[in-house]
């Protein structure tokens, strides 16, 4: 992590301790004498001159919100961002072995790096495809043979994997104010809050029940809050025969190997596009997540080895690998676990789900199209309630022109603008960054 992101770490949360001999407590106090650091979060804590490190245990740490949360967190990736995929497929008029090719890469990417990056830096990191990347593929993947495609998505991935690891992306992002990044996080996260509330108009029951279920939880055990309302809306489902009936196929699928070819009508077309939308859409919101509830990320780490793995399943249909913010968001915050340092483990889980369903993406389809969209939309929203009250309360803690610049960064990318294929939350960047050079340059010029 660069020097200037050192100095706009936010601060450590805070939380309860847990009750003597319940399962969150923790182990033994590490005596006095010296300093360890706790990876990923927190202060140095007190250890004695000489001991070994800290390691953090993942089955003592392992709690079943945690779990919930990276099912839930794939849950709403397979219900949302992967059907985009499945329709870029099909406009593009895929084969069944290229686009189930696709489906495994993406997905078997996604696992892969969950489950190693959390377990190796003990913070929940939840890495995903690029849904704005997707998005652009609908409409410009059936202009350009696929090999030609799969050429622009390795250029793309090779220049981002120079980008993370060069610490160039991470120096870039530095010189935004933290809550102008803040506030884009917000504009990320509030269009989802608002279509559950319209979930909840569309399907009173169900998607009304769930949100009731996750209220009524957060306020008698706020840990099992999300499963609650899973398990409610299911069963309301389940009652209103809104629930589908799956024909899941458990065949075992695998890779398709597409021999790339390099055509500059495709790297500008889509490769350029695609890197744009991958590090300013996608890592940027990822890294402001992980910042926005206390941890400290390496960006070089975590943007370079996902950027290294899209490149590496290039050839095999992956349109983008990299940090996710939406379904990140979910396995950040208190509702997988009260303690920072066990969250980790929700993306661990996500992690091995994201794998297990890999093997059977041929499958993925029916099954995920019988869970009910209001289902989904109103346990997103409900699940990503409070990244969103923190990324809100933290874009307006600065001082009066630092929050207006917050507040259009906020409005851009809460509109969903679109300009040149790319996506919203770049042009809030843009927007609030320019507000804020505009606000603040000749009142701090005068001040100095």
């Amino acid at each position: 992590m660069t020097d200037a992101m050192a100095t706009a770490e936010p601060p450590t949360p805070r939380t309860p301790d847990p009750a003597p001999g319940s399962p969150d407590a923790p182990g033994p106090a590490a005596p006095t004498g010296g300093t360890l650091p706790v990876p990923g979060v927190g202060p140095a804590q007190p250890a004695a001159a000489g001991d070994a490190p800290v390691r953090r245990s993942l089955r003592r740490d392992t709690s079943v919100s945690a779990v919930v949360a990276g099912f839930v967190a794939v849950l709403v990736s397979y219900t949302g961002p992967f059907l985009i995929v499945l329709q870029a497929a099909d406009d593009a008029g895929l084969s069944v072995a290229e686009t189930t090719s696709w489906v495994w890469a993406i997905s078997f990417g996604s696992g892969l790096t969950c489950l190693v990056l959390s377990w190796a830096t003990r913070q929940p990191v939840v890495t995903a495809w690029s849904t704005p990347g997707a998005a652009l593929l609908v409409t410009t993947l059936g202009g350009y043979r696929f090999s030609d495609v799969v050429g622009a998505y390795l250029v793309a991935g090779v220049v981002a994997t120079v980008l993370g690891f060069s610490g160039l992306f991470g120096r870039l992002l530095a010189l935004v104010p933290r809550q102008v990044l803040s506030a884009m996080l917000a504009g990320v996260l509030l269009p989802f809050v608002l279509t559950a509330a319209l979930a909840v108009e569309a399907s009173p029951l169900v998607a009304g029940g769930l949100v009731a279920a996750f209220l009524v939880g957060r306020r008698v055990a706020p840990r099992y809050a999300v499963l609650g309302g899973l398990v409610v809306g299911v069963l309301l489902a389940v009652l209103t025969g809104d629930l589908g009936n799956p024909h899941v196929t458990l065949r075992i699928d695998g890779p398709h190997l597409t021999v790339p070819t390099f055509d500059l009508g495709a790297v500008v077309g889509i490769g350029l596009p695609l890197l744009v939308v991958t590090m300013a859409s996608q890592n940027a919101p990822g890294l402001t997540v992980l910042r926005n509830d206390g941890y400290d990320p390496d960006d070089r780490l975590l943007v370079g080895s996902t950027a290294a793995v899209w490149t590496v399943l290039a050839p095999f249909g992956a349109h983008g690998i990299n940090l996710a913010a939406i379904t990140a968001a979910i396995c950040t915050g208190r509702e997988a676990h009260h303690d920072p340092r066990r969250r980790y483990v929700a993306g661990v889980w996500c992690g091995v789900f994201y794998l297990a369903l890999s093997l059977v993406s041929s499958g993925l389809v029916a099954l995920f199209l019988a869970i009910p969209g209001d289902l989904v939309a109103a346990l997103a929203g409900a699940a990503l309630l409070g990244a969103l009250l923190g990324a809100t309360k933290d874009s307006f803690s600065g001082d009066a022109p630092t929050s207006e610049a917050a507040l259009v960064t906020l409005a851009v990318t809460a509109s969903g603008l679109t300009v040149l294929t790319v996506a919203s939350p770049f042009w809030g960047l843009v927007a609030g960054g320019l507000a804020y050079v505009v606000l603040t340059l000749g009142r701090r010029e005068r001040a100095g």
